[in-house]
């Protein structure tokens, strides 16, 4: 199969789903492409690169002003033109949702769980924090205890910090002593394990012919990097945010969480210079097209190589 054929399949696959979620691709855009690049866009150049998915222009700005209404996004006007960014509570959130899905794995583990206790907290601050610190990867353990073997407490002290919570949430660590095959079931009921194991393996079956052409003949124009760059995150993100990152000792056997990044880092690899080339040319800000990426782009998936075949011959 050759790669644009392979584009225009996952392309069309997604335009035929009955339900688009716009505001949910229009996220990704901005996470991806627009936030590592200064985080603002001209409304017409995100109109504009929408339509490729099948996103009307109505439904793009529907989609914006509810991002706006729910504090993601911020607009401001020069002249005739609207320009959006990411608020400050929105880059904070980025910024975390970027940690997880472009980071690389955890390493080892050694055997602690960091506990949360909620029942000092009044009901709704308890549903807001379970609600929050799920984003984090935390599980109830019961109904007033959430449980994480490995987080990252940078993130969590932001997230209580942003809940107002830092003097309340109690936060403990404690240890698996005895009943591990009783653990690894409690993880894997407590988490869904199941469910999003099926995401993962649904997403390597999706991708992988792209990356089996791309890997035959390394090919592939501009706009169709970018519109499989963005469709490559959004499908990866909507698994990978479920999952709580737990370490392997906890995860079930033939676990399609570490295939599914490997081929998301791949093709990564393959795709992020063209469709940052196409980004040059269809962004604009009211200064002119997007800035360079910033070097903490670089970074991602642990460092993207300078070419597409490098990625190739890993």
């Amino acid at each position: 199969m050759r790669p644009e054929t392979a584009c225009k399949k996952l392309l069309e696959e997604f335009r035929a789903r009955p339900t688009l979620r716009a505001g949910s691709l229009i996220t990704t855009v901005f996470g991806d492409s627009i936030a590592p690049r200064g985080g603002t866009v001209w409304l017409g150049s995100l109109i504009g690169v929408m339509a490729d998915f099948g996103i009307s222009e109505r439904l793009v700005r529907t989609s914006v002003f509810r991002l706006v209404k729910d504090g993601w996004l911020q607009s401001a006007q020069v002249g005739r033109r609207s320009y959006y960014s990411l608020t400050d509570a929105g880059r904070e959130q980025f910024e975390q949702a970027t940690h997880r899905i472009y980071g690389e794995p955890g390493g080892p583990w050694d055997g602690e769980w960091c506990l949360l206790l909620l029942s000092a907290l009044a009901k709704k601050t308890r549903d807001r924090v379970r609600r929050e610190c799920g984003w984090l990867g935390f599980g109830p353990l019961s109904a007033n205890v959430l449980a994480h073997p490995s987080p990252d407490f940078t993130e969590l002290d932001v997230t209580m910090r942003r809940l107002g919570v830092q003097d309340e949430l109690i936060v403990m660590r404690g240890r698996t002593i005895r009943s591990e095959r009783a653990m690894r079931e409690l993880a894997r009921n407590s988490w869904n394990l199941d469910d999003i194991d099926a995401r993962y393996s649904e997403f390597v079956t999706r991708f992988r012919p792209l990356f089996g052409a791309l890997s035959k003949r390394p090919e592939i124009s501009n706009k169709s990097a970018f519109l499989m760059r963005t469709l490559l995150i959004q499908e990866y993100r909507k698994a990978l945010l479920r999952d709580p990152l737990l370490p392997a000792e906890l995860l079930p056997t033939a676990w399609h969480g570490a295939a599914a990044y490997q081929l998301c880092r791949n093709l990564y690899q393959l795709l992020h210079r063209g469709a940052d080339a196409y980004l040059d040319g269809v962004m604009e800000t009211a200064d002119g097209p997007l800035p360079p990426p910033s070097a903490t782009f670089s970074k991602r998936f642990g460092g993207l190589r300078t070419t597409r075949e490098n990625a190739i011959n890993e």
